[in-house]
């Protein structure tokens, strides 16, 4: 008689106790790497914060950031006034470090979502203007506020407006349309037409 004839059902395999520890320790191995991997991707989410898009667009308070600034760079600080819906998402007094070139430098968020910056000193020289735009050639002047910027461009997204202005350097930085560097240009003239000059 063939074995698929038999009506006796087919034998069910019975585990050793070697073989049925061996498994449990198994399924006990992969339950505790589990607890471990969830234990250390916990503390790391949430001290992230939860959403990164709110943290880029805070808006920080520029006039009171300069202010504390002033004494330290000797000038005041553009804190130039823009249309809503501009922000600034940072405004700090960078010391110059290596480059020994101080400078009050803001970050603004543009009405298209575009990002500018701000940097201004008193103290500029040619290789920091060369190192603050990338090394990017000049490509034009640009009019915007009345004064000529140079405009210094590699043909990519990021671009760059300096002018040299009442003992000042200021640049703007960023990958914005230029219709939007025209408007923060226009009230850095403004602004600057309203300070004093930087001492030297």
């Amino acid at each position: 008689m063939r074995p698929e004839d038999s009506d006796q059902p087919a034998a069910t395999p019975v585990l050793t106790a070697k073989q049925a520890k061996r498994a449990n320790a198994t399924v006990t191995g992969m339950l505790i790497a589990l607890g471990l991997t969830i234990a250390i991707f916990l503390p790391v989410f949430f001290l992230n914060p939860a959403s990164k898009s709110e943290v880029y667009e805070r808006n920080i308070d520029v006039p009171g950031t300069a202010s504390q600034a002033a004494a330290t760079a000797g000038y005041e600080p553009l804190t130039v006034e823009l249309p809503e819906p501009w922000r600034a998402n940072y405004a700090r007094w960078n010391t110059g470090g290596t480059g020994a070139v101080p400078s009050w430098e803001v970050g603004y968020l543009t009405p298209k979502g575009q990002h500018i910056a701000l940097t201004q000193t008193d103290k500029a020289n040619p290789t920091w203007i060369a190192q603050t735009t990338d090394n990017a050639p000049i490509t034009s002047d640009r009019q915007a506020g009345g004064e000529s910027w140079e405009l210094r461009d590699r043909g990519e997204d990021r671009k760059h407006l300096v002018l040299e202005q009442d003992g000042f350097t200021v640049i703007l930085s960023g990958g914005a349309d230029l219709d939007e560097f025209d408007t923060l240009g226009t009230a850095v003239v403004e602004e600057l037409a309203q300070g004093e000059p930087a001492e030297k």
